[in-house]
């Protein structure tokens, strides 16, 4: 299947998007904080990035603009847990809806369930990047 990068500094999240993406047969390789992401994308080539938006080291939009400028065909799916609860909340930006300016293909908000990201990853990848069943 694809060979999908997961930026994340949470332990919990990597793990859990790891199980899910292997699940479905694809080979996720993991990076711990934006600067591991950006050096390990230099190294190897991906059909997908999964990045976070909040990250120590190099944040996630700083991030993406990087991987952006690397590869301009690569799809970056980003992803927070940082979102506003109402569309009128000006003391909290919008995160996700930021990010698709500065490199983003696609969104998705934390938490989320295995088949919302299994859809976008497929959706990103297209047919060649469909897997088993959701």
């Amino acid at each position: 299947m694809a060979r999908i990068l997961v930026i994340d500094d949470d332990d919990l999240i990597r793990g859990t998007v790891q199980t899910i993406l292997a699940s479905d047969g694809h080979e996720p390789v993991l990076a711990v904080d934006g600067e591991d992401g950006v050096r390990q994308f230099r190294r190897q080539p991906f059909d997908l990035v999964l990045c976070d938006v909040f990250m120590p080291h190099k944040e996630g939009l700083a991030t993406m603009r990087e991987i952006r400028q690397l590869s301009a065909d690569t799809p970056i799916i980003s992803m927070t847990g940082s979102i506003p609860t109402d569309d009128n909340d000006q003391s909290h930006p919008d995160f996700l809806r930021m990010s698709g300016p500065l490199g983003a293909s696609r969104t998705i908000a934390k938490p989320f369930r295995p088949r919302e990201l299994l859809a976008l990853v497929r959706e990103c990848l297209g047919p060649a990047g469909e897997g088993g069943e959701l």
